[in-house]
């Protein structure tokens, strides 16, 4: 019989973002996936709020935790990665196409300290691969569409999405960042969505859909195959693709999209500081005339 895992889920309200906490119940053993740092774009200032709610859970139940995984390098909120690393000697891991998001965004943000190969992680994952927590196994499966980089974690009947869909009633990720694919994201829907009806999926983010007032993000194949608006069964590729670049066409950028960006290729941590031992994040500006 598969060992299912202990699931602790965190809604940061800010973000709109859920951090999980998962233990393995025979050693306690535990991983914390997409993990958030507080900071409030206003002011510039930061604080690991959520992250120590997730650690009081730990403690509480005397879990270890050994690994903090990425999904992706999020564009909507920064990673509390490395206060969690400091605070438990956990290892950070993330898809091994993160290179590429690298190489997207260095020049972008003139970002000469980023080093494009992906070593400011601690571990990089590619598509098949197994990781072990405790006694439960963690397989990779690579997702890319929203960012080139996106993976999911399946472990036992769980599956931890990250941007790749959103509860059944509210439908999928954007793919419009650079580097994105709607014909990618359609593919890597339909390779989770192929597998059994009842395998659950918790989802990154929930912003309630319309009609809905509670948030929710935990569903199942079998829920996301029957009622998603835009990948239900029946939804070919091309209109899918159709639908997302359309749609993807009239969204704003995140709030937090420059100073997520910038942090999260860097593994969570902020820019060298200057020479006034102050750390700046980069606003490139576009002009148009």
């Amino acid at each position: 019989m598969v060992k299912a895992p202990e699931i602790y889920p965190f809604f940061d309200n800010d973000t709109n973002t859920v951090t999980y906490l998962i233990v393995d119940p025979a050693t306690k053993q535990a991983a914390i996936i997409d993990p958030v740092l507080n900071y409030d774009h206003h002011s510039g200032k930061a604080s690991t709020r959520s992250a120590d709610l997730v650690l009081a859970k730990a403690d509480e139940i005397g879990a270890s935790v050994i690994l903090i995984l990425e999904t992706h390098a999020h564009a909507d909120h920064l990673t509390g990665a490395p206060y969690l690393k400091l605070k438990t000697g956990a290892k950070v891991g993330i898809g091994e196409h993160i290179r590429k998001v690298q190489k997207i965004f260095r020049p972008i943000f003139n970002a000469v300290d980023v080093i494009d190969d992906g070593s400011a992680f601690d571990l990089l994952f590619n598509d098949g691969q197994n990781v072990s927590l405790g006694d439960l196994d963690i397989e990779i499966i690579h997702t890319p569409g929203h960012t080139p980089a996106c993976i999911v974690y399946k472990i036992a009947d769980a599956i931890f999405v990250g941007d790749t869909l959103f509860m059944p009633d509210y439908g999928t990720a954007r793919a419009d960042f650079p580097g994105g694919s709607a014909r990618e994201l359609y593919r890597s829907i339909k390779r989770l969505l192929a597998l059994p009806s009842e395998t659950r999926l918790f989802m990154c983010h929930d912003y309630k859909a319309p009609g809905r007032d509670y948030y929710a993000w935990e569903t199942t194949v079998g829920e996301e195959r029957a009622r998603n608006p835009h990948i239900h069964d029946g939804i070919s590729e091309d209109e899918f693709v159709a639908m997302r670049e359309a749609r993807d066409a009239k969204l704003s950028a995140p709030t937090l999209l420059l100073p997520s960006i910038q942090v999260n290729i860097r593994a969570g941590e902020f820019p060298q500081p200057d020479a006034n031992g102050v750390s700046y994040l980069k606003i490139p500006i576009v002009l148009e005339i």
